[in-house]
């Protein structure tokens, strides 16, 4: 019995020394029995005993704050002749016997353990019933929390009996404390008031308040909206998309450009959600503007490694935003008007306390401006963009809540009637949540995306559309499964019917030399399931293992083709309707684990897998609407990419800065590049015109972080490589991506001079982008050809960029409040190269001219902002 006891105890070798764990614990008149029953109920250790050694003692009375648990042992056993000895989370008490100073192990005691119940609820904002993500819920005795869902849920579950204080608090919220005593299970629901403005505690960072130590995630920004509006980016237009730029291991894809590279991974290899749609585009006017109106926008999450295993379908990082849910408690409006663009958000009750709307507005004028030219080319052209955002949600009752959520957005940009293109997206998500008791939540979701762009042209005789188009149906169903304090388990399955339209051209006109033809539309059934589990091992270290199995299956009806290594056709192969072509299945593993070494310092590491079944095909050097979206064939392979990365984090000056060093390498399978010479836009067999190889990536990232006080901000630097390395490029040699920077470097910092005035700027610099520039240049028929070798072989010149801004409160009431921005963009005049081309000398044909293109130099801003 002693051998298999010991054996038992031996499996908890790891575990927390009495020295280490400290209580609070108050008795009076109870047993020893009671005694070591109260103190199992606040630790993770349990007593073995002789039954009859324990029933000795009787009324004892004690009161001690905050003591290790050897010192209350101590403190119960003095003048007894029990003694005791640690055996992994397992305390043996043995008595010793005053005859021969023997000792005696016997069979345990046999307590019951005590019962748990469940804490649980939602936390909202007094002020308009918006749920509060991410708030922090903290328990003192025995210290344990936990954080809300992506709704404002949460759950834990405690011993019976005792009585606990709860704290809970978030980022521009009051933290707010409660007491309770758990008898049974315990719904709280708790609204946090806003925090008023303090200039000694005002925090403008790139995360939440509560930077977790002890949570296993990695790679993670989390991005408040009312921070982000703070940084100073062109045209002075909040920009959500810009301002992650800014952060370690987040690259532009150019000079006012949203579009972004993460961790070495191209534009199309981040997966953008708003309110869980896919946004394909995420960009207006080429890429100067994003499509995420900031006034109707909570939160932003951007995940560069280690996402959990709900998320998957791209290879390099998840920014997933969330729409304001509507305030139920009052109607408010607020907007602002700019150079060359305003907007308007109305939100209010439908119902108060259980139904609420959102409706948010942008529109640019500067369409407007071209009709007071008198060329009638130019005032008869158009030039502008739009969004609209809407969301209603319908509390059913404590345990069903419905959202209904959409957004729609378009450019427009045409000269006279002759040439014009317009692009968009659509997105419509509706969510069903319900709780099915204190600790499963479930979230099942219906949604709707759309991206298409249409070209018009009309000239020399030639009248004729072009359109091309992607769309998605998608059901989604989760459950969040708060098994106990130290487990919560994740499940769901995720359905997606994709249907591409790669280009259809109409003819409009009579003229017989324009055909109305269609490249065949491709069919897709995108699946996965996926687990996820977080496991609070101990106080010190966390695990969060998953698995993910995705299954793109490509469907007919159509042709597929099969080539040869030139590219050339060699089989038509033909597929009915509804037929299976091929289906790729991919086990998606991911694990994170962190280890806490003191209050202020952890240390984390974790593996990932993604893979990606639609790929973004573009020859040009800059995002474009008219970029094609293909899916997998049966010679176009899912991307499959294994991150591994490790972690320093540490608080410093009382948690006042934060400084996380993290380093990745990211290996690449069945990378996209293009033949030399590719025409990707004529040809209907698309898979002609690419090669397909492998991909590296590898880097450092440092983010040093101040959080409180007058001036706030950050600074980050990258030093990263990435590079591929396909057969028939190169000499098969690795070569540049061109997503490929060694160094990046952001400084951001906002200043509140007073209650009224505050300042804000920051500073960028990067490496030039991978190009590739001709190497000589040959006459045939007396025209000129520049010849080409190595892809990606030369640099653009180094960026670097220095924004301001100044706000002005002008009037702030409990009702009422407004402010001017005045902001300058490239505020030292830099011509940063935007393209640069080549041309034969005008004067000595011999003579080869680069020709360098700048877009934004001192670009000026105002802007004026309101609410009420």
């Amino acid at each position: 019995m002693i051998g298999l006891l010991i054996l038992t105890a031996s499996q908890s070798a790891h575990a927390q020394q009495l020295e280490e764990v400290k209580i609070t614990l108050q008795l009076k008149h109870a047993s020893m029995r009671e005694a070591l029953r109260e103190i199992e109920s606040r630790t993770p250790f349990k007593f073995l005993a002789r039954a009859e050694d324990v029933e000795q003692q009787q009324d004892i009375t004690l009161d001690v704050k905050n003591q290790s648990v050897a010192k209350i042992l101590q403190i119960l056993f003095k003048g007894t002749n029990l003694q005791y000895k640690q055996v992994g989370v397992n305390i043996i008490l043995k008595k010793v016997t005053s005859n021969n100073g023997g000792t005696d192990y016997t069979i345990p005691i046999k307590f019951k353990p005590p019962a748990k119940f469940t804490v649980s609820g939602t936390i909202r904002s007094a002020a308009t019933g918006e749920t509060i993500l991410g708030a922090t819920i903290h328990i003192e005795e025995p210290s344990t929390g936990t954080v809300t869902n992506e709704y404002g849920f949460y759950s834990l579950t405690l011993a019976s009996g005792g009585s606990y204080r709860m704290t809970v608090s978030a980022v521009g919220f009051k933290a707010q404390s409660l007491d309770f005593t758990l008898t049974s299970d315990l719904v709280e629901n708790i609204k946090l008031d806003e925090e008023a403005k303090d200039l000694q505690q005002v925090t403008v960072t790139a995360s939440s308040s509560s930077r977790s130590l002890q949570s296993p995630q990695m790679g993670l920004e989390k991005l408040n909206i009312r921070e982000a509006n703070k940084i100073p980016v062109i045209f002075g237009e909040k920009d959500i998309l810009k301002t992650i730029q800014l952060l370690p291991g987040i690259k532009s894809a150019g000079d006012g450009n949203s579009g972004f590279y993460v961790r070495g991974g191209a534009a199309d290899q981040n997966l953008i959600l708003l309110d869980e749609a896919v946004v394909y585009n995420p960009s207006h006017l080429l890429g100067f503007f994003s499509t995420f109106n900031s006034d109707a926008i909570k939160n932003i999450d951007v995940y560069k490694g280690g996402m959990p295993a709900q998320y998957g379908g791209r290879l390099s990082s998840v920014v997933d935003v969330k729409m304001n849910d509507g305030n139920n408690k009052d109607y408010r409006v607020n907007g602002g008007v700019g150079l060359i663009s305003s907007r308007l958000t109305v939100e209010g009750p439908i119902q108060q306390d259980k139904s609420s709307f959102l409706i948010s507005g942008r529109r640019t004028y500067a369409d407007l401006f071209l009709k007071l030219s008198s060329d009638s080319n130019v005032n008869r052209s158009r030039l502008y963009f739009y969004d609209l955002n809407a969301k209603a949600n319908y509390i059913f009752g404590d345990k069903d809540r419905l959202y209904l959520s959409g957004y729609f957005g378009r450019d427009v940009l045409g000269q006279a009637n002759t040439v014009g293109i317009n692009w968009g997206n659509t997105t419509a998500t509706l969510r069903w949540n319900h709780l099915f008791n204190t600790r499963l939540f479930s979230n099942t979701s219906l949604i709707y995306s759309n991206y298409d762009y249409k070209i018009h042209i009309n000239q020399n005789g030639d009248d004729f559309d072009i359109f091309s188009q992607i769309r998605d149906w998608n059901l989604k169903e989760e459950l969040q499964w708060y098994v106990s304090q130290k487990n919560t388990l994740t499940i769901g399955l995720d359905a997606i019917f994709h249907t591409i339209r790669p280009g259809e051209i109409t003819a409009l006109g009579n003229d017989p030399g324009i055909n109305s033809v269609a490249l065949q539309r491709r069919y897709s059934l995108e699946n996965a399931v996926y687990a996820t589990d977080t496991w609070k091992a101990s106080d010190r270290f966390s695990l969060t293992y998953g698995l993910r199995v995705s299954a793109f299956s490509v469907l007919g009806k159509g042709d597929y083709y099969d080539f040869n290594a030139n590219g050339q056709v060699i089989d038509t192969l033909h597929y009915r309707n509804g037929q299976v072509v091929k289906t790729y299945v991919n086990p998606e593993p991911r694990i994170a684990a962190s280890y806490q070494l003191n209050p202020t310092t952890s240390i984390k590491a974790s593996y990932v897998r993604n893979t990606q079944n639609l790929h973004l095909i573009s020859n040009s050097t800059t995002n474009s609407p008219t970029d094609k979206w293909v899916a997998n064939t049966n010679v176009i392979k899912p991307e499959i990419a294994d991150q591994w990365a490790i972690g320093y984090y540490k608080n410093l000056a009382e948690n006042k800065y934060e400084l996380t060093v993290e380093t990745y390498y990211k290996t690449m399978q069945n990378q996209i590049d293009y033949r030399n010479g590719a025409n990707i836009f004529t040809n209907h067999a698309i898979e002609s015109q690419l090669l397909f190889g492998r991909g590296r990536a590898y880097g450092i990232e440092w983010l040093l972080r101040k959080r409180f006080g007058r001036l706030t901000g950050w600074v980050s630097y990258t030093l990263s490589k990435t590079e591929l390395q396909i057969n028939g490029i190169n000499n098969n040699r690795w070569y540049n991506a061109r997503q490929d920077r060694t160094h990046d470097i952001a400084i951001v910092g906002v200043y509140e001079i007073n209650k009224k005035w505050s300042f804000s700027a920051d500073w960028v610099f990067y490496t030039g982008d991978a190009v590739t520039f001709p190497n000589g240049k040959y006459t045939v028929g007396g025209d000129v050809y520049f010849y080409y070798t190595n892809r990606n072989a030369y640099r653009m010149p180094d960026y670097h960029r220095l924004d301001f801004s100044f706000t002005d409160q002008l009037k702030k009431t409990k009702r009422f409040s407004s402010e001017l921005v005045f902001g300058v963009y490239n505020a030292y005049g830099r011509q940063n190269a935007y393209q640069i081309d080549f041309r034969q000398g005008k004067n000595d044909p011999n003579i080869t001219e680069a020709v360098e293109t700048s877009l934004f130099r001192w670009v000026p801003s105002i802007s004026y902002n309101f609410k009420f």
